[in-house]
């Protein structure tokens, strides 16, 4: 498989997991190919993580976003793992 049949994979796990959940600026965010296995990252946000923005020319309110990695079996094409990505703080 390539790239894009990975990520669209992975879009569409995500997207039936979490079905119930109003996922909400699903995006790609990483791609790595190890030669067996994909890892894509995806971003998203859930309708309930809308929360008030202090400034506000911000428009009045932000979007929490969560990261998922999701490992996928380049021979198989089936989804191995789903974990958080975990943001380190610099």
């Amino acid at each position: 498989m390539d790239a894009r049949e990975a990520v669209h994979k992975a879009k569409n796990y995500l997207g039936d997991l979490y079905s119930d959940e109003g996922l909400i600026n699903v995006g790609l965010e990483e791609v790595d190919f190890n030669g067996i296995t994909w890892r894509i990252t995806l971003g998203f946000s859930r309708s309930w993580d809308q929360r008030s923005s202090p400034i506000p020319a911000l428009g009045g309110s932000l979007m929490a976003r969560s990261y998922k990695v999701l490992r996928i079996n380049d021979e198989t094409g089936e989804v191995e793992s789903l974990k958080d990505r975990i943001l380190q703080k610099t």
